[in-house]
């Protein structure tokens, strides 16, 4: 689309637009209506469903010459198709007269409508798109009020069939606009799902095996103009208008994606109101109107039945529920015995205002804090980060991204999304790592290292990059070559590093490397460009910029020198069993938690902390985006949010912390903390008109995405974009762990049995489980064929897996989920054998 301006007539109204804008959009953004089904503004458009026809008048043009040909009153004669034409698949030109009010478009509508409606079950008082469907609502406004066709004469097809485990499709709904087919074709690149049979007969089928095979699937729900597509767990729970709409961000990943929860101020059987549904809320900068299937369902940790709901205090070696204050006299009492020596652990789950808290009040003891993980290089993230200009949605031709050491579409599903649209819009993606990803199918250039040599090959890349010739002792040379050339080139560079087959040191020199990269091809410091982590929480890059590193010597160390230990939504004992027996050395343990936790479990005293659904707070983005979310129910009773049980605790200890509000707490953390400077909650509540415009009255044309009006964050600006200057010294990374006869390493999967997705049961059937991925050869070397149950053996522990056979992992190693109960934080050498063998 050029530069050039357009300007035409609507409806009389005159509208000045981009060239090549099309009728549909330019109607929109002067406020004028048009209708439709199929189109989408975010989908190419195809002209399906005849909704939206208009009236249009061109000016007559002089054959010879081109002008115009004026009229007596000195306009231009206008000449009107004497057909119907469709507004969603014309640009606009100049000078032209478009009429969507006449009668010749009205009948066209009404009968468009008309056809529609032949076979559409009157079924509007049960269907859960009532009061907010479109066609229900232009119907109203367009349709005939009476049709000529004989009702007996309705096709009538099969109900409630489920295309997958989250998604159930009425096929007597479906008006065949196509919109959720080419979503997963146009948008997400994975066509699972398309069209059978042709005419009245048409119906929407999963191609997929399991069905409906794609971990962006709720969308199509939002953007069905009918009741056709449907989720399992909010199917026949509520209706639109009994839902009340409360902002929040997504706490399952470092992506930062908008959301609005839906409640409906009913309580149920227990007497709670809960969330019955999660929608996207519009934030182009970050999910645009998207958000993945674990964002959209896994929110029902927040109303499990398994929350604490009291203090708990260790008793004659059981813990025991107390009231709030013996709870918190008991806990200032042991810490005040830990003399200064106190660890205090947050984890990246905690919201800002609560690891601010924890660093207020632990070194205000005399203690010091850490970060409950072990990937490393926020620091480096802070100086060398994206810019306050970079949008993953600016990215085009002559621009470039890599990834490295990441699984992306299990890590950060929005961040693949993106990265896949920008591949679309010809951005070069290059992508390294141990093992194929599907972001390879879009990449321009695939690099592939053996485990271990992530950092290895990020720095063959920076060499390729400052131009040097000696490349023999690298992987690949002559790909380190080209692809360091393409980087050095790129208007704009985007580096995402993550902690596939790497330990706390390797991600540490990995984020080195990738600082290094982007100041050799002077891409450090632009607005556009940057380096992203791709943390395995929410709000870890928060916590880095709070101050909370990981450990240097690991948790152990740390909580062996501690006599007291204060633990903030962080699970390490979970996490890693091995560090079970150091909690428990620890001397005295506070915890603050929503579950009981293996370290909860371990505690003397733990506080029941409340859910993100109950509270506010702010989380800052893997792109260092600061954003705020709201309290959408009412706090579960005997609960408080954590960054107020951290002032009460201070209270009692003699040490002054904010505990008026959120906010207070946000504002004094702004005024220390100097990335933070300058903002407040009103700061991070601006909004600006986004494109397309979605929600309000006209749901027919984006979907029931929420238009964001409570916020769209403040982007913090690196360092180097303010001039500051840094050295980056060198790390070198330890060698892979030897030892064994097989290379374990974990993977992240998106759909994990972590403490936080775990009560979601919709996702049984898509939960990663305790596998063991290895290559064919390796597996018949073993004599292990897939399915076989085999016992994995590393560092004096064991697990028994199932075993997969699979192409895709690399010989001499054997991949495991992460968070499904197998104790693998970090690759590991080891043993596998098959489990007839140990028996």
């Amino acid at each position: 689309m050029s530069d050039q301006r357009v300007t035409l007539t609507i409806d009389d109204v005159t509208v000045t637009v981009l060239a090549g804008t099309l009728i549909v959009d330019a109607a929109k953004q002067a406020g004028i209506h048009i209708p439709v089904f199929c189109y989408h503004p975010k989908m190419e458009p195809v002209g399906m469903c005849r909704m939206c026809l208009v009236e249009i008048g061109r000016p007559r043009r002089e054959r010879a010459t081109g002008a115009a040909v004026l009229g007596p009153d000195g306009q231009p004669l206008i000449d009107f198709n004497p057909k119907l034409e469709t507004a969603c698949t014309t640009p606009v030109g100049e000078g032209w007269v478009v009429r969507g009010l006449t009668e010749k478009p009205r009948a066209g509508r009404r009968e468009v409508l008309e056809f529609l409606l032949t076979s559409h079950p009157l079924d509007c008082p049960v269907c859960d798109k009532g009061g907010e469907c479109p066609l229900q609502n232009l119907t109203m406004a367009h349709g005939p009020g009476k049709s000529r066709f004989v009702y007996d004469e309705k096709m009538h097809l099969a109900k409630h069939v489920p295309l997958g485990e989250l998604i159930v499709l009425d096929r007597e709904r479906c008006i065949q606009c196509g919109r959720c087919v080419r979503f997963q074709d146009e948008i997400v690149g994975e066509p699972v799902i398309g069209f059978f049979e042709r005419g009245r007969k048409l119906e929407i089928v999963s191609f997929s095996e399991p069905g409906f095979d794609s971990v962006f699937s709720g969308n199509t729900t939002d953007i069905c103009p009918v009741g056709a597509l449907t989720t399992t767990d909010f199917r026949f729970e509520a209706r639109p208008w009994e839902l009340h709409a409360a902002a929040s961000i997504c706490t399952h990943c470092p992506v930062g994606c908008n959301l609005t929860l839906n409640i409906r101020r009913q309580p149920n059987a227990r007497g709670q109101i809960l969330v019955q549904r999660v929608m996207p809320r519009q934030n182009e900068a970050v999910n645009e109107i998207w958000i993945c299937d674990k964002g959209r369902f896994g929110h029902h940790f927040a109303a499990s039945p398994e929350r604490l709901n009291a203090p708990l205090v260790r008793q004659d070696g059981r813990l025991v529920e107390v009231g709030w204050d013996e709870a918190l006299v008991h806990a200032a009492d042991g810490l005040r015995r830990a003399n200064g020596r106190i660890i205090g652990l947050g984890g990246g789950r905690a919201a800002n205002e609560d690891l601010y808290q924890l660093r207020a009040l632990v070194e205000g003891l005399g203690g010091r804090t850490a970060l409950s993980e072990w990937m490393a290089g926020g620091a480096l993230v802070q100086h060398f980060g994206a810019g306050s200009q970079f949008d993953f949605g600016r990215l085009g031709a002559g621009d470039a991204v890599l990834v490295l050491a990441s699984d992306l579409q299990e890590e950060a599903p929005l961040w693949w999304l993106r990265i896949k649209q920008a591949a679309d819009r010809g951005a070069a993606v290059y992508v390294a790592g141990v093992r194929p990803t599907r972001l390879e199918a879009h990449a321009t250039h695939t690099l592939r290292y053996p485990a271990g040599e992530a950092v290895k090959t990020a720095v063959g890349l920076l060499h390729a990059v400052r131009g040097g010739e000696d490349l023999a002792g690298f992987r690949g040379d002559d790909s380190l070559r080209a692809v360091g050339t393409a980087l050095k080139e790129a208007r704009e560079l985007v580096v995402l590093y993550g902690r596939e087959a790497l330990d706390a040191a390797g991600t540490e020199a990995l984020a080195r490397a990738c600082a290094g990269l982007l100041t050799a091809s002077g891409h450090a410091g632009r607005p556009g460009s940057g380096l992203i982590a791709v943390w395995p929480k929410a709000n870890t890059q928060g916590a880095w910029e709070i101050g909370l590193r990981p450990q240097a010597d690991g948790l152990a160390a740390a909580l062996a020198g501690a006599a007291a230990a204060l633990i903030v939504a962080a699970d390490p004992a979970g996490d890693d069993p091995a560090l079970a027996e150091s909690i428990e050395k620890a001397g005295f343990v506070v915890v603050q938690e929503l579950f009981l936790t293996e370290t909860a479990r371990r505690a003397d005293v733990v506080f029941p902390a409340q859910a993100f659904t109950e509270r506010e707070g702010s989380f800052t983005s893997g792109e260092r985006r600061v954003q705020r979310f709201f309290p959408a129910v009412p706090p579960r009773p005997g609960t408080r949010p954590d960054w107020l049980i951290l002032a009460d605790l201070g209270e009692r200890l003699g040490l002054s912390l904010v505990k008026s509000s959120a906010s207070a707490v946000f504002d004094a953390m702004a005024a220390e903390i100097v990335a933070y400077a300058g903002l407040s909650y009103q700061a991070l509540s601006w909004v600006e008109p986004q494109w397309p415009i979605v929600g309000g009255d006209d749901l027919y044309y984006g979907g029931t995405a929420y238009r964001n009006d409570q916020g769209l964050g403040a982007k913090l600006p690196a360092l180097a974009e303010r001039g500051t200057t840094v050295e980056v010294p060198w790390v070198a990374p330890a060698e892979p762990p030897s030892g064994g006869d097989v290379l374990l390493i974990p993977v992240d999967r998106l759909l994990d049995a972590g403490t936080t997705l775990r009560p979601t049961k919709e996702l049984d059937p898509r939960r990663a489980r305790a596998q063991a991925m290895l290559n064919a050869q390796d597996a018949a070397g073993w004599g292990v064929a897939d399915g076989d149950e085999v016992e994995a053996a590393w560092d004096g522990r064991t697990a028994r897996l199932a075993a997969v056979v699979s192409e895709a992992v690399p010989a001499g190693c054997v991949l495991i989920p992460r968070s499904v109960g197998v104790p693998l934080d970090a690759p590991a050498a080891g043993n596998l054998v098959a489990a007839r063998e140990r028996a």
